[in-house]
């Protein structure tokens, strides 16, 4: 099942090639952020066609799909009549061979990261199928919980944007007063889960590179970074980080 991988990355490569078309026509790069949930549950059942069915391949395809699509659904209703994301906004008046910068920098790293945090999924699709064991069990009890944490801190955070009353005011009630970033902590923990289906299988440690990827990204490069440095010297940001965990929920510090 090797032809599998190599078959879901040329695709994946042309799927980039179509969006990066698209964002160019309707000027706008933040549609790379709706091409990447999709994009999982595309090449997820993609894989599923070419390779086969079993019990825990389409069980991770179900968990991929929702998961895929609520988080493409959410972006897509939060741009809606809003202009082009800041971060993309700034990059197009200061970036240099600005087209070429974004088919590379934005779209091709993007289904590079997207093809990396997938291999727990395709590496399920390419093995024999092997019976349902505890860690699946694990997994899929993990992957549960992270897509409470993702969709409800979404949801919390638009009802609380949405409300006249808060404008200019730091999210700190509900989910957010557990965590800085839960829905980036359920996002992340949603892939261990699917790493944790595929670890049933001979040899599916090696697979752990999809977790640790999207960990390694979301805490070091575009997801707490990014937020933190954002809001970083406001009084009320500071007092709310000095009482608030970063990323795993837990309880508030006493100040």
């Amino acid at each position: 099942m090797t032809s599998l991988y190599a078959e879901i990355a040329l695709t994946l490569f042309l799927y980039m090639n179509i969006w990066f078309v698209v964002a160019c026509l309707v000027k706008r790069n933040d549609t790379a952020d709706i091409a990447w949930g999709l994009g999982f549950v595309l090449m997820c059942w993609l894989a599923f066609l070419l390779s086969g069915y079993s019990a825990r391949s389409l069980l991770v395809n179900l968990l991929v799909t929702i998961w895929g699509l609520r988080l493409a659904w959410h972006i897509a209703r939060r741009n809606m009549k809003k202009p082009e994301d800041s971060r993309y906004a700034a990059w197009r008046q200061t970036w240099k061979h600005f087209y070429s910068r974004s088919y590379v920098q934005i779209f091709l790293l993007q289904g590079f990261f997207l093809y990396i945090i997938l291999l727990p999924a395709l590496f399920i699709h390419a093995s024999e199928p092997v019976s349902l064991q505890a860690s699946d069990l694990i997994g899929i009890i993990a992957w549960i919980i992270g897509f409470f944490f993702e969709s409800m801190g979404d949801r919390q955070l638009k009802n609380f944007l949405a409300d006249p009353a808060n404008k200019g005011k730091i999210m700190d009630c509900g989910l957010w007063a557990y965590s800085r970033h839960p829905n980036y902590f359920g996002e992340v923990l949603q892939w261990w889960g699917i790493f944790l289906c595929a670890l049933s299988l001979p040899y599916g440690y090696l697979t752990i590179i999809s977790p640790l990827l999207i960990t390694f990204l979301i805490l070091f490069v575009s997801g707490v970074p990014m937020l933190e440095k954002k809001y970083a010297g406001r009084p009320d940001f500071e007092t709310y980080k000095k009482r608030t965990s970063m990323f795993v929920p837990w309880f508030q510090k006493k100040m």
